[in-house]
């Protein structure tokens, strides 16, 4: 689960780490009054999205899609994007105007782009230096790594790829936490001295406490800068929740905002679905992660793609499986469904019953392949033949993606 700026800012705040003051605006008179709160004569506006490179994108409304186009491919161009400079009251409701309401696109976000429905507004900072700070979960190692760069201000993607050697590491060991000597070891080769330099401690352990307390997966400044005076700052945040650690996350749970997330992967989870939407044209429904992959590629090697990935889980019950294939249905790209189920603590007549209720209650407006072997998979079948739908039975994968493949290319012609 993807944090906003504003609210990741809140929990590195609640753990010691600094970071300017701000609040978060849904309209643009809120936008106003929260400048006129922060006092003084410079703010900076920015758009709430999950996307990088926010103050490099444009907004669909505003710009031509050659324009558009330049920025999906990172190439620079004139204009105003989702990070404002402001000297004015005015100038904020200007910036504010311009983003609510309206639809960012960045390299990140592709030509679709996404909706800014909340701004955050935030006092200027003085920057002398801006570096990169951040701490993930190194799988390979089963270690959480503090990983910092002198190269802040810049995606940490392009960096590795230009200036590996730019990316200093250390690992840490959970059951130890971050150690003092490590905190100073990433300082001194950020090459920083004084009072940045014991700032950065503080941040580093704050910005740790942050990654435990919130169960997270990521925690990332960048910039985190030092002024003119040696005060080290967060002056942007990004924090990334463990799913799997959400139920002990109440308030952090509270926050999420679905706006971002594609419709039908919200309406999965609800009822405990794993969805992803693809590309292609022949719906899935699976059960388990491992079949559902290898039912994608078994699509691939007979010529066609999958238009999502469908795990209905070991244990689904028909009201699950009716869901499912009411997403499924509902994605105009879909010419053809494959239902491919291996029974073990699934059943397969379980299956059979939520497609049918399912076909009863939406209509099935493409062809429909059945695959089912396992725990009562005669009865499955036979419910399936007894139902009187339009139903395309397959005795093997192959069998089954030959099948949905060639029924998804004639519904395309």
């Amino acid at each position: 689960m993807k944090l906003h700026e504003y609210q990741a800012k809140e929990l590195l705040r609640r753990h010691g780490v600094p970071v300017p003051p701000g609040k978060a605006a849904h309209d643009v008179e809120g936008a106003v009054e929260a400048a006129r709160e922060l006092g003084g004569d410079f703010w900076v506006v920015k758009a709430q999205v999950h996307a990088g490179g926010r103050g490099k994108g444009r907004f669909k409304e505003f710009e031509d899609e050659a324009t558009l186009a330049k920025v999906v491919k990172g190439e620079p161009v004139d204009g105003k994007g989702g990070v404002q400079l402001c000297r004015s009251l005015d100038e904020v409701r200007e910036a504010a105007s311009m983003m609510l309401g309206h639809t960012l696109v960045t390299k990140q976000t592709g030509l679709d782009g996404v909706q800014v429905r909340t701004v955050y507004v935030t006092t200027g900072a003085d920057i002398a230096r801006e570096l990169y700070v951040a701490i993930l979960l190194d799988r390979q190692r089963s270690r959480h790594v503090l990983m910092a760069s002198s190269e802040g201000g810049t995606e940490i993607e392009e960096v590795a790829a230009t200036h590996p050697e730019a990316i200093h590491k250390v690992w840490i060991d959970p059951a130890v936490g971050l150690g003092d000597w490590q905190a100073r070891q990433i300082a001194f080769k950020l090459g920083l001295k004084g009072d940045a330099f014991k700032g950065a401690l503080k941040l580093f352990k704050g910005l740790y406490r942050t990654f435990l307390a919130a169960d997270a997966s990521l925690v990332e400044i960048n910039p985190m800068v030092v002024s003119s005076d040696g005060q080290v700052t967060a002056l942007d945040a990004k924090v990334s929740v463990d799913d799997n650690a959400l139920f002990r996350q109440k308030e952090i749970t509270a926050w999420y905002d679905s706006h971002e997330d594609d419709p039908a992967e919200v309406e999965a989870s609800k009822y405990g679905l794993n969805f992803i939407k693809l590309d292609g044209t022949i719906g899935c429904m699976v059960n388990g992660a491992g079949l559902a992959m290898a039912t994608m590629d078994i699509i691939k090697f007979y010529g066609g793609e999958p238009a999502n990935f469908l795990d209905v889980g070991g244990g689904a019950k028909t009201d699950q499986v009716k869901a499912a294939f009411q997403i499924i249905t509902r994605d105009p790209d879909v010419k053809a469904i494959l239902v491919n189920i291996f029974g073990g603590i699934m059943k397969c007549d379980v299956i059979a019953e939520g497609v049918i209720q399912a076909v009863r209650e939406v209509g099935l407006e493409v062809p429909l392949v059945v695959r089912l072997e396992g725990t009562n998979v005669e009865r499955g079948k036979q419910l399936l033949s007894e139902s009187g739908l339009a139903i395309i039975p397959a005795e093997t994968m192959a069998d089954a993606a030959q099948k949905a493949v060639e029924a998804a290319n004639q519904a395309s012609r």
